[in-house]
């Protein structure tokens, strides 16, 4: 039905518009990410079942019903409904399936532990793969990101306003150590407790030697607990330039920002359970859909570390030891090793179900995180 100067057609335009823009921003790049990420994990499994010859009935990505699949030799690939997670179908995976005689050699069930173990741990150590992989390919394409070591801010009466530097001083050396990157001051006037630190400064077409004294403060990390730490009092200007590197350094990078990543992210989930993080903080799919739709429409490149990291965490949140999960598997298999003999099929059974509520209940508060950070935005 038309309307006066056409009023209604132009919000329904207006509404098509707004909605292939959420499409193309927000839901695409969620699930190609979304969709990479479980891809590797399920891959990892897929590929230890199949080096120790365990039969692998079926590889899904999603769960629920399926929407396309083919099979190929013994396995059948699937594409399913719903896109947060996906799964190995594995012979004799599950107690209540009969596994024939002829068959029980390529059974999950009757592999060593150890085979299970690898097996069980795979997933997860395909997610560090990923994320180490991601950040070796950033740093060769694009070269590796350093905050300059230009100084853009000295506190008055500060221990580096008395040690006489200025605003825009490039830092050369501390110590006789050649700096790359303003991580390197951090680093070494935390080794330095209150000990007078010997710096080489650029300052226009001068070289300045200069001694500065840290002075031990009171200050906020970044889970916003009050600790003492040494300080001279100077901030970073922002200035951020990459470096060429190569190849080995680039590896060598890549294992490092991973091992960094996985160190703070660990430190985090302790930090939750302390109590120093609030549980608020926690997000879940809503939450990366958001991020991944604001980083795309920023700069799609910029998904690649963030693919780095979320992967990562994908990786710990499996590992934990919760039934029902990767960790929880391997938890059983250790215990099974050393016992000498499996766990009863009640006391598995009674572990999943309580594994199953653990999750339910973290996935409907990450939930409610979601939603009460959009309707309170």
């Amino acid at each position: 039905m038309g309307t006066i100067n056409g009023q209604k057609n132009l919000r329904t335009d207006g509404g098509y518009l707004t909605s292939m823009t959420t499409f193309l921003y927000y839901i695409i790049p969620f699930i190609i990410v979304l969709g990479i990420l479980i891809s590797f994990h399920e891959f990892g499994h897929f590929l230890l079942a199949k080096t120790f010859k365990v039969m692998v009935h079926k590889f899904s990505l999603g769960f629920g019903p399926r929407l396309i699949g083919k099979k190929v030799g013994e396995t059948e690939y699937v594409i399913s409904a719903f896109p947060l997670g996906g799964y190995v179908k594995l012979l004799g995976e599950s107690d209540e399936e009969q596994v024939s005689p002829e068959q029980a050699h390529r059974s999950f069930s009757e592999q060593p532990v150890l085979n299970r173990i690898a097996i069980a741990a795979a997933g997860p150590l395909f997610n560090f793969l990923l994320a180490f992989l991601l950040f070796c390919g950033l740093y060769l394409i694009s070269g590796y990101p350093v905050m300059t070591a230009e100084v853009g801010q000295v506190r008055p009466n500060s221990p580096a306003d008395k040690a006489g530097l200025l605003k825009g001083d490039i830092i050369e050396y501390v110590e006789d150590r050649k700096i790359d990157e303003w991580s390197d001051i951090k680093k070494l006037i935390q080794k330095s407790s209150e000990k007078g630190l010997t710096m080489v400064i650029i300052r226009g077409n001068q070289r300045v030697s200069t001694t500065v004294v840290p002075e031990m403060e009171k200050v906020k990390n970044i889970f916003g607990e009050e600790i003492q730490s040494p300080l001279i009092g100077i901030v970073a200007s922002g200035s951020i330039e990459k470096l060429r590197l190569t190849p080995f350094h680039a590896l060598a990078k890549a294992a490092e920002r991973t091992w960094e990543v996985t160190a703070l992210t660990v430190l985090t989930i302790v930090k939750l359970f302390q109590g120093v993080v609030p549980l608020k903080t926690l997000g879940g799919p809503i939450m990366i859909g958001q991020l991944t739709g604001d980083i795309a429409r920023e700069n799609i490149s910029y998904l690649v570390p963030f693919m780095a990291v979320i992967s990562i965490n994908l990786a710990l949140l499996n590992l934990l030891p919760v039934p029902v999960l990767d960790g929880g598997m391997i938890l059983f298999l250790l215990i099974e090793l050393i016992i000498r003999r499996p766990i009863s099929i009640k006391k598995r059974e009674m572990a999943q179900k309580i594994g199953i509520f653990v999750l339910l209940v973290l996935m409907a508060f990450v939930f409610y995180n979601d939603l009460a950070r959009i309707f309170t935005k």
